[in-house]
């Protein structure tokens, strides 16, 4: 399974690699309009920024609001597409997060996963929040018994909760992903305590639980599994499959702008960090070169909005106001606790990335110019089915 990489990392290109080789690929939905745009040639982003223009400069986003209507359309010709193009006996899912509140948690949930239902996508992970009540919000959807769902956990409690709030729907996951604390983006874990757990852990308490409770729900471990020789120990200890995701940020079909890509090549291991300035709250891993750092641009909620809280809120507002009112008159000011999420993902400058991305230098050639080789999806997939030893190949090499 190749993990979710939203705002367009996890193309569909990407996933329909992963779905044509026999695997799971999946695509995201977050900020599902703005992706639209970039690809079909739609205009759902200049449309709601014109709408909400008069507002731009006002401290108070609570009147910015995404149009139902038109989100539906965006979300089902993002996965219409993934899903008429399909081939291969593989399936694509959305990832979808629960931390894109979009400043109407409830209803904008509920339009990204219908409409994704809809079009017709196979399987829907649920990602970025406990989902407690996601599953509800569709529960009369014609395919709700058809589609598959997922839950991606970072402790045994994460999972417990869900299942125990679901049981009523009589509608158990279909799978789980357990992430672990050297994934990419985004983590379920603290700040400081990160790196005292172990995703191999994790997984052995939560396949012991499932056996006690006699549920035969997969289990798909995620987070720094690098090789095939990886992958093989987690499907000896009861796994299902893997969901990966740092290695395919270096392949050609990935969404990343390809001198991105160069600068996940030239990565040191002490290039990356993990920090706060994610504004839903997590702790995010990223490369500490990444643009978004320190950049103080003015909120842009009217063209993009997606992590407003119900309220129309939002941490990287109250720290924007904050440097804006100890810095008056300033043309820009650096906010460095915080970032304005949305735009950097859409442009590109949040290099959110695994922890092993340092090891990518180690999985292809670097050419006379100094920079690396790309590599294919379907070289990388390859690899992790056949490699042994804890081998990788590199460009040029067959594969069995």
């Amino acid at each position: 399974m190749v993990g979710g990489m939203g705002v367009d990392i996890s193309t569909v290109d990407l996933a329909l690699e992963a779905a044509r080789l026999g695997g799971i690929g999946h695509i995201s939905d977050a900020m599902v309009q703005t992706v639209s745009d970039r690809r079909d040639n739609t205009h759902f982003t200049k449309e709601k920024l014109k709408l909400y223009k008069y507002n731009v400069a006002n401290s108070d986003k609570s009147k910015v609001m995404f149009d139902l209507g038109r989100l539906a359309e965006a979300t089902h010709n993002h996965v219409g597409r993934a899903m008429q193009a399909k081939r291969g006996d593989g399936m694509i899912f959305v990832n979808c997060m629960e931390k894109l509140t979009m400043n109407a948690p409830k209803d904008t949930l509920r339009v990204r996963l219908a409409s994704a239902l809809d079009a017709g996508i196979d399987g829907i992970t649920l990602s970025a929040g406990l989902h407690l009540g996601s599953l509800a919000l569709i529960a009369d959807h014609p395919r709700f018994r058809d589609a598959k769902f997922g839950i991606i956990v970072s402790s045994l409690r994460a999972l417990q909760l869900f299942l125990r709030k679901n049981a009523r729907l009589n509608r158990a996951p279909d799978y789980i992903v357990v992430e672990g604390p050297l994934a990419g983006g985004h983590l379920g874990f603290g700040l400081e305590d990160w790196a005292q757990y172990d995703l191999r852990t994790i997984v052995v308490e939560i396949l012991a639980y499932l056996k006690a409770e006699q549920l035969d729900i997969p289990v798909i471990p995620a987070g720094g599994i690098f090789t095939g020789s990886d992958a093989a120990s987690y499907l000896e200890i009861g796994a299902a499959a893997v969901q990966v995701a740092t290695r395919f940020t270096a392949t050609r079909e990935c969404g990343l702008p390809d001198k991105v890509k160069q600068e996940y090549f030239k990565a040191d291991e002490a290039d990356i960090e993990v920090n706060m300035i994610s504004p839903t709250g997590y702790p995010m891993r990223m490369l500490k070169s990444s643009p978004a750092i320190g950049n103080g641009i003015r909120p842009n909620c009217e063209a993009y909005g997606y992590l407003l809280d119900g309220s129309g809120n939002c941490a990287y507002i109250t720290a924007y106001n904050r440097e804006a009112a100890i810095h008056p008159g300033a043309k820009k000011v650096a906010v460095m606790d915080k970032t304005c999420l949305c735009t950097a993902m859409r442009n590109f400058d949040c290099w959110t990335c695994g922890h092993n991305t340092y090891r990518l230098k180690d999985t292809t050639h670097r050419l006379p110019d100094g920079t690396y080789r790309m590599l294919t999806a379907e070289h990388v997939f390859r690899d992790y089915q056949f490699s042994v030893d804890n081998k990788i190949a590199l460009p040029g090499i067959a594969i069995a």
